[in-house]
């Protein structure tokens, strides 16, 4: 219909840190590119550098996270997690080993097909940087973090289950409820 204003599209690589829409300063680099600036390098590439605070690993969805390749990735600004197809969960669980098992504090990011379908379970799993899609809008992903008040399940992002909580504030209200005689 040639009344109708074209659909806007979404920015390339829309990007959100900790909930929020960020500036990305990172650059992706894949297989044969070469870096410039501050580079997300493939995990093989990466470890062949020397560190530096420019740049940072992008692990395969197939990574074995050993306890010597952990040690190395706590050196590193921030360590991407490609999701090479949405069906794929392996990255939630390399995210979840990082944060819990191996204590790394820096971002980690999901990076690859990452729906907005997805984001709220990458963060519960220990991302807190996302790198959507192309086709994908900040404004439905910000919408999909929200989407659940609480979680019954421990977590990265909650370690303790709903009950423990609850049963908590239940008995803090009776201690605080005043005796009657």
């Amino acid at each position: 219909m040639p009344d109708q204003a074209p659909i806007a599209r979404p920015e390339s690589r829309p990007y959100l840190f900790r909930g929020q829409p960020a500036a990305d300063s990172w650059t992706l680099v894949r297989e044969g590119e070469a870096p410039a600036g501050a580079a997300i390098l493939p995990l093989d590439a990466w470890l062949e550098e020397a560190p530096n605070p420019a740049r940072a690993p992008w692990l395969s969805a197939d990574t074995e996270l050993t306890d010597a390749l952990a040690e190395r990735l706590a050196e590193a600004p921030l360590i991407a997690v490609d999701f090479p197809k949405f069906t794929d969960g392996r990255g939630y669980s390399l995210a979840r080993l990082l944060r819990e098992r191996y204590g790394y504090r820096g971002e980690i990011r999901a990076v690859g097909d990452v729906l907005v379908d997805q984001l709220y379970f990458m963060t519960r799993c220990g991302f807190d940087g996302l790198s959507l899609r192309e086709d994908q809008w900040l404004e439905d992903a910000q919408r999909a973090l929200g989407a659940f008040s609480r979680a019954y399940q421990p977590a990265v992002d909650q370690p303790e289950p709903l009950f423990r909580r609850r049963e908590r504030e239940w008995t803090r209200t009776r201690e605080e409820a005043p005796a009657y005689a």
